[in-house]
């Protein structure tokens, strides 16, 4: 689900089937970030149809439960197959694998951004719109930057909180454009889906930490591990999991596979290649692009309306994450 992305690079994932990730920045810093922020930009982009594939899925049998069941079930597999290739990986180039305590750490931080923030994210979904869900949710890199200040000594510069100011400006704008046609629910919704940009707020600055540990693709493969784990539990345990599964359409299928390797998997080792190398701050705002996009699909796809409002939004929003980005590379001499 999305996602918000402190002061110096930070590692994340590669993509199935590429080499490992080094964990210190190459002699060619200039072209190591240009990278970083490629990736922050696709990974973003990638989580923006995460909310129209949803919304196409619900009005039927599947609620939210079983669809990230579902998400999790598909896209799981993939993840161990690509861990137990880092492990392999590990183990030819005499790399020492991380303990038990590292692991366990690791999958509580995937628990936190991929089962918290998932499910409140898909429950609000049931009751707001693609647009609205998107806007709120993206309000997580405000977050990151208050706790990064906060508990983890990471630098607050003005010039961040003004490129955010401008990005959140232009989503604002577009909230209350449509705030009016959001329904009574409206505030059972947002309350659901600000609890979701919290918890991703917070595994953005956790996970920063255990890729530097443990390299990018290990632990996005145990973050996702863990998170399934949680996941499965909670559908077990809330859900008469037969009867469920039974339940579930061809069109949901398709929908939900897409969710898990789209929507799921390439998305989660972009956002985590990004961190790899560039701030969490910069990987937080370059996301503010995911909910122009949404509006984008959900304006094509789920024939939401487009209003004079939501291209201002648009316009604001872009303007701050160029702003941002540019004076992230120069600081850091790029």
């Amino acid at each position: 689900m999305a996602s918000l992305e402190p002061s110096s690079a930070s590692p994340g994932p590669v993509a199935a089937g590429t080499p490992p990730l080094a964990l210190s920045p190459p002699s060619n810093a200039r072209s190591y970030r240009q990278i970083g922020y490629v990736f922050a930009a696709v990974g973003a982009l990638l989580f923006s149809t995460k909310a129209i594939a949803i919304k196409l899925v619900y009005g039927g049998t599947v609620d939210a439960v079983t669809l990230l069941a579902l998400r999790m079930g598909l896209s799981v597999p993939i993840y161990l197959v690509i861990g137990a290739l880092a492990v392999r990986d590990r183990k030819t180039r005499g790399t020492a694998l991380p303990d038990a305590a590292t692991v366990l750490k690791a999958a509580a931080i995937g628990a936190l951004g991929y089962w918290i923030a998932s499910y409140f994210d898909f429950l609000g979904l049931e009751y707001i719109s693609a647009q609205f869900e998107r806007l709120i949710l993206f309000t997580y890199p405000l977050f990151v930057v208050i706790f990064g200040a906060l508990f983890f000594h990471q630098p607050m510069k003005l010039r961040t909180l003004a490129a955010i100011g401008v990005s959140y400006l232009g989503l604002a704008l577009i909230f209350t454009a449509n705030l009016a046609t959001t329904g009574a629910n409206v505030a059972v919704g947002a309350g659901l889906v600000l609890i979701s940009a919290l918890a991703f707020a917070l595994y953005q600055l956790f996970a920063r930490e255990a890729i530097v540990g443990m390299g990018p693709r290990l632990f996005t493969c145990i973050a996702m591990s863990g998170a399934a784990v949680a996941v499965f539990a909670q559908f077990a345990v809330t859900r008469p999991v037969a009867a469920e599964l039974a339940a579930v359409s061809p069109r949901v299928w398709v929908i939900s596979l897409y969710l898990a390797i789209g929507a799921t998997v390439l998305p989660s080792f972009f956002l985590n290649a990004a961190l790899h190398r560039i701030s969490a701050q910069a990987n937080a705002t370059i996301g503010t692009l995911s909910p122009v996009m949404t509006i984008v699909l959900a304006v094509l796809i789920l024939g939401e309306p487009l209003t004079l409002a939501n291209i201002a939004g648009t316009v604001l929003v872009l303007a701050g994450v160029g702003w941002f980005t540019l004076a992230d590379r120069r600081r850091a001499g790029s």
